[in-house]
C-alpha cells in the first residue's frame, strides 16, 4: 500500500503469485510468454522442455503479477533430474498465492491426475485453463469435460482458451487481478524476471538443440556457460553442451560440424535480440556420463532450485 503524500489519497496496490502447472507440453511456457509480453521462458513441441522454476513479472498500474513457470508434472521415470522437476512444483504449489491448472484441450492423461492430486490439500484458489481450444474438433465435448472436472474440485474459474493464438488471455488476465493480494510489490516496476542473462543464455541455447534435434536425441542434454563477458559493445559467450553418450555428441555436432553451427547461429540471433548487443557465441559439445541421474552433477550444473524446500 503506498501514498503520495499525507494529503493525497491512499493508493492501494496488489501483488500476487501465480503458478503456472499442467503436465509437460500443455503450453505453460507460451502462455507465460504471452502474459509477459516477452520471451522468457522456451518453448518447443517436446515434453519436458522447462526444466527450471522460471518468474515472469507483470507490473500494469498497481497491481504486479508474478507468475511462476513450472516444470511439467510426469510419471514413469526415475531419474534424479525427472524427480527433482515434480518436487520442484509441488514446492511451488505450496507458496503461491494463486494456480493455474493447465490441461491441453478436452484430454486427460495420468500426468494431468497427478497434478489434480497436488492440489487436493492446496489452500491457494484454483483456475482451471483449458488450452489449444483451437485444436477442438468438435466444440460439443467442451462442456462434459468441464462438468466432469468441476465435480472433482471447486475451481474459482474456468477458462477456455488458446495461449498460441491469443484468444480469451485479457479475459484470464483480469481474473487474476482481481484474485491478486493486497500489498506492496515484491520487484521494481520494470523487472521482467528473477532469472539472469547468463541463466536466459543457457536456456536458448538448450531450446534450439530441442528443436533442432527433435526426436532423434533423448532428453539427457544441458547447456553449462562457461564464459560470459562484455566487451566494448559485444557479449561474448562460451557455452558447453552435455550429452551422455558419445552417439549423442556425434547427433548435435552433425556432419562436418552442420547441425552445431545451425544450433549457434539461431541462438545468437535471438539472443543479440534478447539483449540488445552484440553476441560472439562459441559452443562446445562434451560427454558427461550420468549427469541426469546424479544429484551432485545436477546441483553443479545449476539445478539448485529443485533441491529447495
Amino acid at each position: 500500500m503506498t501514498s503520495d503524500s499525507p494529503d493525497s489519497k491512499t493508493t492501494l496496490t496488489h501483488c500476487g503469485l501465480v503458478a503456472l502447472v499442467g503436465k509437460p507440453n500443455v503450453g505453460k511456457s507460451t502462455l507465460l510468454n504471452y502474459m509477459i509480453g516477452q520471451k522468457l521462458s522456451i518453448t518447443s513441441r517436446k515434453p519436458q522442455t522447462t526444466r527450471h522454476r522460471i518468474l515472469g513479472i507483470k507490473t500494469h498500474e498497481n497491481n504486479q503479477m508474478i507468475f511462476v513457470d513450472t516444470p511439467g508434472v510426469h510419471s514413469g521415470q526415475n531419474k534424479a533430474i525427472n524427480r527433482y522437476m515434480n518436487k520442484t512444483v509441488q514446492g511451488v504449489i505450496r507458496d503461491v498465492d494463486l494456480i493455474l491448472f493447465i490441461v491441453d484441450r478436452v484430454k486427460w492423461t495420468e500426468e494431468d491426475e497427478l497434478v489434480l492430486q497436488q492440489l487436493q490439500n492446496n489452500q491457494a484458489p484454483v483456475f482451471l485453463v483449458i488450452n489449444k481450444i483451437d485444436l477442438v474438433e468438435n466444440k460439443e465435448t467442451l462442456l462434459p469435460f468441464i462438468e466432469a472436472l468441476e465435480g472433482r474440485y471447486p475451481f474459482k474459474e474456468i477458462f477456455p482458451l488458446s495461449a498460441l493464438r491469443q484468444h480469451n488471455i485479457d479475459a484470464l488476465e483480469s481474473a487474476i487481478i482481481k484474485h491478486l493480494p493486497e500489498g506492496d510489490f515484491y520487484y521494481p516496476d520494470d523487472q521482467l524476471t528473477d532469472k539472469n542473462a547468463r541463466f536466459l543464455a543457457a536456456e536458448f541455447i538448450r531450446e534450439k538443440i530441442t528443436r533442432q534435434i527433435g526426436d532423434e536425441l533423448p532428453y539427457e542434454t544441458t547447456v553449462e556457460i562457461e564464459e560470459f563477458k562484455q566487451e566494448g559493445k559485444t557479449v561474448h559467450i562460451s557455452a558447453l553442451i552435455l550429452v551422455e553418450k558419445s552417439g549423442q555428441k556425434k547427433i548435435i555436432i552433425g556432419d562436418k560440424g552442420s547441425r552445431l553451427k545451425l544450433i549457434g547461429t539461431e541462438a545468437r540471433k535471438e539472443l543479440e535480440q534478447l539483449l540488445g548487443t552484440k553476441i560472439m557465441l562459441n559452443l562446445w559439445v562434451k560427454v558427461k556420463r550420468g549427469w541426469s541421474d546424479d544429484e551432485r552433477a545436477l546441483k553443479s550444473l545449476g539445478y539448485d532450485d529443485m533441491f529447495q524446500g
